[in-house]
């Protein structure tokens, strides 16, 4: 009888000889085995809650084979930052332009629109735009997260910008802090509200429960939309290459 295969955190294969690229992540606070895709890398991740579970996990996709093919079939090609691009921001199409000089990115009302211009070309013209986004995301969430914590007479907690694969945002309630991903600036105002809110009510409930989606609903009302747009349009905000 063959000893059982041992599979590790990190690792990468396939099912089939030709099948999709996955991942096996172990992540700790999982209740169960579950499958995602990583837009950015282009493979499905098999997530299990320790590493004695990541057969469960494999096992589990090799009844969704199909639905990974079509998942990693669909998800959009990666789009660079280049000047001329538009780009939504806060549910406002955008044209990216160059600067003289080496300045900082800013954003100008124009005839044809609100243009977000930089100096510089190339990577450095990139990093420019780049700063920008995550420095207007910082700053909208920040205020929309004040909004939320005061209406629940709560502390504001220490709020930081980054740039998670598999999350919009997270909560520590134990350490008074919330991470939210920067691309979400790439999304409409009610959609942001929407994030502010739920990382906020976890400052309350740390679960998902029923009593945690009644605190959501009670700072913005019926989430579901929020919910649906990042599910039809989140693949789009991770195909953004930077």
């Amino acid at each position: 009888m063959r000893p059982p295969v041992a599979y590790r955190d990190g690792q990468r294969l396939s099912l089939e000889a030709d099948g999709a690229p996955l991942r096996l992540s172990v992540n700790r606070r999982a209740r169960r085995v579950s499958i995602r895709i990583d837009v950015r890398a282009g493979e499905a991740v098999l997530v299990a809650p320790s590493e004695r579970r990541l057969a469960d996990a494999i096992a589990f996709a090799r009844t969704r084979t199909d639905w990974i093919r079509e998942r990693l079939a669909d998800r959009p090609a990666p789009v660079g930052l280049v000047p001329g691009q538009r780009l939504s921001l806060e549910g406002e199409d955008v044209t990216l332009a160059t600067l003289p000089g080496a300045g900082a990115a800013r954003l100008t009302d124009t005839p044809d629109g609100p243009v977000l211009a930089a100096g510089g070309e190339g990577a450095a013209w990139s990093r420019r735009i780049l700063t920008f986004l995550k420095r207007r995301a910082r700053e909208v969430l920040m205020a929309r997260t004040e909004v939320h914590c005061r209406a629940l007479g709560l502390p504001l907690p220490k709020v930081s910008i980054n740039d998670p694969r598999s999350r919009w945002g997270s909560c520590t309630p134990g350490r008074g802090t919330i991470r939210y991903s920067w691309r979400v600036i790439l999304a409409p105002p009610a959609v942001l509200d929407y994030l502010a809110a739920h990382e906020v009510a976890h400052l309350v409930h740390g679960d998902h429960s029923p009593r945690f989606w009644a605190v959501v609903a009670q700072l913005i009302g019926d989430p579901a939309p929020h919910r649906a747009w990042l599910r039809q349009h989140g693949a789009g905000l991770h195909a953004l290459s930077v």
